[in-house]
């Protein structure tokens, strides 16, 4: 198992330093890094088993590797580069498939339909639940605006922040009962206007 993770991890790491763009100021390797650190927590909160648990991580790290090549869509890429990196390791079409799945999962808006895909999507949006998140939010913004050319007033991006929040709901039990309350901590520091 720790094989598979050290291979994946190594090879995502020196993919993401030399292919993605020093533009992406929220999609960088320090996201992906965080996705991967809350999938552990979130999956070991929710009981997957060592196998699970192995997807889970593999696809945590190859999420968002198509940012490398693509920004809009970039979850087919990212499917593609683990599909041919998990194929080369001599994994089978079972495992393969379950990782693609969890991929596939984050598209906005998520639908995810296995646990494993609910553990990703709550992984996927932890930084919701940060104490820090002003600098997330500052970071995406300033990724809108640089790659699909959304240029927000402070008052567009805060109400856009608002409702995002208040739409966002996380799936699995761990994220409900405990990443919701650090989430609801955030919205009444924006001062979210009802």
């Amino acid at each position: 198992m720790d094989n598979l993770v050290e291979a994946v991890s190594n090879y995502v790491i020196l993919f993401l330093s030399e292919n993605l763009s020093q533009n992406l100021s929220f999609h960088s390797i320090g996201h992906t890094y965080d996705v991967v650190g809350a999938a552990q927590e979130i999956g070991t909160k929710s009981n997957l088993s060592e196998e699970e648990m192995l997807v889970l991580q593999v696809a945590a790290w190859f999420h968002d590797c198509g940012y490398a090549n693509t920004y809009m869509g970039h979850e087919e890429e990212s499917k593609k580069i683990a599909k041919n990196f998990l194929e080369n390791f001599g994994y089978e079409k079972d495992f393969i498939k379950a990782v693609l799945n969890c991929i596939d999962s984050t598209k906005y808006p998520s639908k995810p339909f296995s646990l494993l895909e609910k553990v990703m999507c709550d992984a996927d949006m932890y930084h919701l639940t940060k104490p820090n998140y002003p600098k997330y939010g500052k970071a995406l913004r300033q990724e809108f605006e640089k790659y699909l050319g959304l240029i927000y007033t402070d008052e567009e991006w805060l109400k856009k922040n608002c409702n995002f929040f208040k739409d966002h709901q996380y799936y699995t039990d761990y994220g409900r009962e405990i990443l919701t309350k650090f989430k609801e901590v955030n919205i009444q520091l924006m001062n979210c206007s009802e």
